[in-house]
């Protein structure tokens, strides 16, 4: 029999980026983070890696992985260039712009859900989803400050009490029979 789709991997591609400005690229876990004290990542040469949260800026899901030949890369692997939107976002979520403990600040779209208020940190949607950054995931103890911007829906809500009749409105302007 055969499958209609892939099998997702238990490993992601991401760039782990360091307050000391260092970073390292590997392979994730999908469910890190929630109980663990450490990032346990598998670096490109096959080595298992941990990382203490304390320690973790961001860790970004990623495309691909920048060239070892490429210099330009060296500084900025992620290709993360715009960290704030310069227009209102269209994808519905939650607005979030936060300022981490080296006084960076960082904008993105979160899930308005739970994941909110729970869990080691946030998951975020960057400004600009053509970078090769996909999702940010921010842990809990790298913000200093977090701001909710604004509120973006998925579109208008179902009505749920009963619906009026236009009969059941009343008239502003009565036509009067007895005018002359």
């Amino acid at each position: 029999m055969r499958q209609s789709r892939a099998m997702a991997s238990q490993r992601k591609p991401v760039i782990v980026r360091k307050f000391s400005r260092d970073w390292c690229a590997g392979y994730a876990g999908v469910n890190f983070g929630q109980d663990s004290a450490e990032l346990e990542i598998l670096d490109l040469s096959g080595k298992v890696t941990w990382i203490a949260w304390r320690q973790i800026k961001w860790v970004c899901y990623v495309r691909d992985f920048p060239a070892a030949s490429s210099g330009s890369d060296s500084g900025n692997p992620e290709r993360l260039l715009h960290k704030r939107f310069t227009i209102r976002p269209r994808t519905a979520g939650v607005w979030l712009r936060m300022t981490l403990n080296d006084g960076e600040e960082l904008e993105g779209l979160a899930a308005n859900d739970r994941s909110l208020l729970e869990g080691a940190g946030v998951l975020l949607t960057p400004p600009d989803t053509r970078s090769n950054t996909q999702r940010i995931y921010v842990p809990r103890v790298a913000i200093q400050t977090l701001e909710v911007v604004g509120l973006i829906g998925a579109g208008a809500r179902k009505s749920v009490g009963p619906r009026r009749k236009a009969t059941d409105q009343p008239d502003l302007f009565p036509s009067d029979t007895n005018a002359p």
